[in-house]
């Protein structure tokens, strides 16, 4: 992927794309920008946070590890998504670790250089509290699914927001471990498996880390009558 394409996709994530653009270009020049192997590890739980990440291409995990060695996952994040803001601002411990679920392309923005800015223009705070309020929305909506929602409808939301378009059909690109996106929904494997089958009907059709969706408007169809 040209570095180009990394830069775009960077503007567009939501730290970033509603900062000016000298803003963002200023940011670019000092990010950091590294490749991550599947497995590899990002930063782990208790680590101090000195930067924000910003997905570029891939899947990333965020995961603690419980008192009885299992591991528990908190969020996945994807291409245009940012994590560790917070934490990175106050130069807090991490409360959780991080993974690279698939290969993956990273950009670190320095917290030294978002404090730089927020101290020039406080917009730039705004921004990184909506990005921080935008996480918080996600955690409360996981366990408002977790609560109030069946499998196959906890699938049909997930797959709905990895989609580009708003209508017809479209193919989405899913972390190849599976394991991941169940723990992702708060369901067991087997029990992705059975969703994903009970969604055939509506025209949902899994080829291994691809999802082929026939018809969007059929497939939220499906989950504002489920729900």
């Amino acid at each position: 992927m040209s570095h180009e394409h990394h830069k775009a996709v960077a503007r567009n994530s939501l730290l970033l794309q509603s900062l000016p653009e000298d803003h963002v270009e200023h940011l670019l020049t000092k990010a950091i920008w590294r490749t991550y192997d599947r497995g590899e590890t990002l930063f782990l739980q208790d680590e101090i946070a000195t930067a924000t990440h910003i997905v570029l291409d891939g899947w990333v995990k965020l995961y603690r590890v419980t008192p009885n060695g299992s591991e528990a996952v908190v969020s996945v994040f994807t291409r245009g998504e940012s994590f560790g803001e917070a934490v990175a601002l106050r130069n807090m411990h991490y409360p959780v670790s991080a993974e690279s679920a698939t290969p993956s392309e990273v950009m670190l923005i320095p917290t030294t250089a978002l404090v730089e800015l927020m101290k020039r223009d406080f917009e730039v705070g705004l921004s990184i509290l909506s990005s921080t309020f935008a996480h918080l929305h996600s955690l409360v909506s996981q366990l408002e699914q977790m609560k109030a929602q069946t499998g196959s409808q906890r699938v049909a939301e997930f797959l709905l927001d990895l989609c580009n378009c708003d209508s017809g059909g479209c193919t989405v690109t899913m972390p190849y471990d599976k394991v991941l996106i169940a723990g992702r929904l708060g369901m067991k494997p087997e029990s992705l498996s059975r969703a994903f089958a009970r969604l055939r009907p509506v025209g949902v059709t899994i080829e291994r880390n691809h999802a082929r969706i026939d018809s969007i408007e059929q497939l939220r169809d499906y989950l504002e009558d489920a729900s």
